[in-house]
């Protein structure tokens, strides 16, 4: 099979791909930040010939406009998708060359979406590799409730449909390409492995080894919370998002930083949690800068709101750019680098807390300490067991309920440690005394804290 090279979006769960021949190549849902697909176009020293878009993405606003147009290629979208600009609209069947023998042929997977279009790559008129967006996962598919309620089920069945026509069309050995499944909230159950074929899915997904009524009441039944920036990200895509503008910030000073806080900002600490719990400026909120900043950032803040970053370093904050452009967060209002001791006014003192292990709060409780144990976890975590006498409040919902944590100090934990940081600065922002538990959940279980949950076997 001619390369087919992947482009990760870690941050985000997500893939890209760029595929082609010695000449030409096609790129397939491409990120905003189209410079790492040009990038690698030069390194392989094709030209790019062809953009296309399996679906209008609900999770992540699209390059391929961008990419298009800087490129001259042609840009390919579902002709059912509604969208404001010019495009090659592709109907089921559609075939466009690519490179000397190879060619992209366009397969509706109406599910993810209604207009959802899968493209199969072939050499020859052989199928080599299938790009499946949001259809086929490894393991699972893409969710289908990310259009309109009333559609749900319709397209839950779709996905049934779809998966079933993609193991009719392709042989086993065929490459499954999907966009979505790698820690994307798309995906409609969390999708393991980092690679598949139609073979193997054919043998454990379930939209191909159930019926499709038991499938799609078990897809209904497991589907999890929409992160809130979803809502913005369809119709920016549909009306043609913007150029992107990567250059730095502008630097702000320790007095800007509090004149922002004073606003009601918000002032996001970038460095790693550890560092955040050991000093950080009063208000200010901890997202890592390494971990899932563009889901849970553009998740909890109002949409729209001024964003000032603190990043330890140029390169931190350069990063944290490039990840947040990608759900729309285009411009930072300003920045700082350095140490915290820099962002705060002489005279002014910094916040800390303390962090600690789950079995550190088997022994608290042990030894009579009175304490709020707060659960940030999404509920079908919960479902599978918590910590007996904890109160739960999924991290994505805490902004606006800090006032139902009850008072007290509040031990805040989540699965692995990343969340519960996010909580515990939204809770000391709000001046409650906060330990974060930094640490691994199957620890509370061995630490003898747990109960199951009502969905535990």
């Amino acid at each position: 099979m001619r390369a087919v090279e992947t482009l990760e979006l870690e941050g985000l769960g997500n893939r890209s791909y760029l595929a082609g021949g010695a000449a030409v190549a096609v790129a397939v849902d491409p990120p905003r930040d189209i410079d790492r697909v040009i990038a690698a176009a030069a390194r392989r020293g094709t030209r790019i010939g062809l953009v296309a878009e399996t679906h209008v993405h609900n999770d992540y606003i699209s390059g391929g406009l961008e990419l298009a147009r800087v490129t001259g290629a042609r840009y390919l979208v579902p002709e059912g998708a509604a969208v404001s600009f010019a495009r090659t609209p592709v109907a089921d069947g559609d075939t466009f060359p690519v490179d000397d023998g190879l060619a992209l042929r366009a397969l509706a997977t109406p599910g993810h979406t209604p207009h959802h279009t899968s493209y199969v790559l072939e050499e020859h008129g052989r199928p080599v590799a299938v790009f499946t967006g949001g259809s086929l996962l490894i393991g699972t598919v893409g969710r289908p409730d990310l259009v309109e309620p009333r559609l749900t089920e319709r397209l839950a069945r779709a996905q049934h449909a779809s998966a079933h026509r993609l193991a009719d069309e392709l042989d086993d050995d065929v490459p499954v390409l999907p966009t979505h499944g790698f820690g994307s909230f798309c995906s409609s159950a969390p999708a393991g492995g980092d690679a598949t074929t139609i073979g193997a899915e054919r043998g454990t997904n379930d939209a191909l080894t159930k019926d499709v009524d038991t499938f799609v009441a078990g897809l209904l039944a497991g589907l999890d919370d929409i992160p809130a920036y979803y809502t913005h990200m369809g119709p920016a895509n549909a009306a043609g998002p913007a150029p992107v503008d990567l250059t730095p910030p502008r630097r702000a000073d320790a007095t800007e930083i509090a004149a922002r806080l004073a606003a009601g900002e918000w002032v996001v600490d970038l460095r790693h949690r550890v560092a955040f719990a050991e000093g950080h400026v009063a208000g200010s909120f901890n997202f890592e800068g390494d971990g899932r900043l563009a889901t849970y950032l553009a998740w909890l803040i109002p949409w729209g709101k001024p964003l000032t970053l603190l990043a330890a370093g140029p390169e931190e904050l350069a990063a944290a750019q490039r990840e947040l452009v990608r759900v729309g967060i285009d411009r930072p209002a300003a920045a700082a680098t350095g140490t915290p001791a820099g962002w705060v006014r002489p005279g002014e003192a910094l916040r800390s807390f303390r962090r600690a292990t789950f079995a550190d709060l088997a022994a608290a409780r042990a030894a009579g300490d009175r304490m709020v144990v707060l659960d940030v976890r999404r509920d079908s975590e919960r479902a599978a067991g918590f910590v007996s006498g904890s109160t739960h409040i999924p991290v994505h919902r805490l902004r606006d309920r800090v006032g139902e944590v009850p008072p007290g100090e509040v031990w805040a934990h989540c699965a692995g440690g990343a969340r519960a940081a996010v909580a515990a600065s939204l809770l000391d922002a709000a001046g409650r005394n906060v330990v974060a538990v930094d640490d691994v959940f199957d620890a509370a279980t061995a630490a003898g804290l747990t109960v199951p949950g009502r969905g535990a076997a």
